[in-house]
């Protein structure tokens, strides 16, 4: 699970899980704070293999598993350290998110693009060494602390998914997708099948505080609904004392469903429904 703040929009809580399996111990929205210096954001741009499997039609991921060519051992299918690196091909249980596509917002377009360690492991370390990151998401430390978070949802069966959030050509958040029914947070509501948890994480200052987490959590739970077919919900477990990330939830199309306990945090229940989608 993972924490988000409207005005924050910038995502810098991560949505912390309720097992701590692949979200941040906070909650599940993006949490206002002062993320990373804004010029590690701003300045990043698409590697040429991403361009290229753009240009290609590959829809924000590409659909080898071999780590960045250049990156310490890019040995194909492992991460650069020796960590197998995930496969868009192996999330069978959310419906390939890697080949979803992008998402058109008022921001520009967006696309998600399954993490590969051996490209972007640096890159989410300077994210989760940001204070204001550290605070929800609780991964500060040396690479191998990152390295970890990202192995267990690798090693997994792909009821989790990270991904970079590509706007506009840019690396500027991160994200979970997760099968919220199948993960331990389904003990702590009447969870229904195929109800799909999303974290986010909006990396740089710049991005923060002007309501693009807000934009972009409308814009990937509508992604989730119109590419999983069988989920009628999205759902979301910022912190309560998380005001902003509540609020940013709330201007996301969201709806607050109950006040739920999880370890570590009492949390807002946020949800997206299908069948309300076109009047939130």
């Amino acid at each position: 699970m993972s924490p988000t703040d409207e005005s924050t929009d910038a995502g810098t809580a991560r949505a912390t899980r309720a097992d701590r399996g692949s979200g941040p111990r906070a909650g599940t929205g993006f949490d206002p704070g002062t993320g990373t210096d804004c010029e590690d954001t701003l300045e990043l741009r698409l590697s040429d293999e991403l361009i290229a499997l753009f240009a290609g039609g590959a829809g924000g991921t590409g659909s080898g598993d071999g780590a960045e060519e250049g990156a310490p051992d890019a040995t194909p299918g492992r991460f650069a350290h020796g960590v197998p690196d995930g496969s868009p091909d192996d999330d069978d249980l959310l419906d390939r998110v890697g080949g979803w596509g992008p998402a058109r917002t008022p921001a520009g377009v967006l696309h998600l693009v399954p993490v590969r360690a051996g490209r972007d492991l640096a890159l989410l370390h300077r994210w989760m060494n940001d204070p204001a990151v550290a605070e929800f998401w609780e991964l500060a430390g040396p690479e191998a602390v990152v390295e970890e978070h990202l192995r267990r949802q690798f090693d997994g069966d792909g009821r989790s998914v990270p991904c970079l959030g590509v706007l506009d050509g840019i690396p500027m958040s991160y994200w979970e997708i997760y099968r919220a029914d199948l993960d331990s947070l389904a003990r702590h509501y009447p969870a229904r099948p195929h109800d799909t948890g999303i974290h986010l994480l909006i990396g740089g200052v710049a991005d923060r505080g002007r309501g693009l987490g807000s934009t972009l959590l409308r814009a990937v739970a509508d992604l989730v609904l119109d590419k999983r077919p069988a989920c009628a919900r999205v759902v979301a477990e910022p912190d309560l004392r998380n005001t902003p990330s509540v609020s940013a939830f709330l201007s996301g199309g969201f709806r607050f469903s109950a006040e739920v306990d999880l370890p570590g945090k009492r949390a807002a229940l946020m949800i997206r429904d299908r069948a309300l989608r076109d009047l939130l």
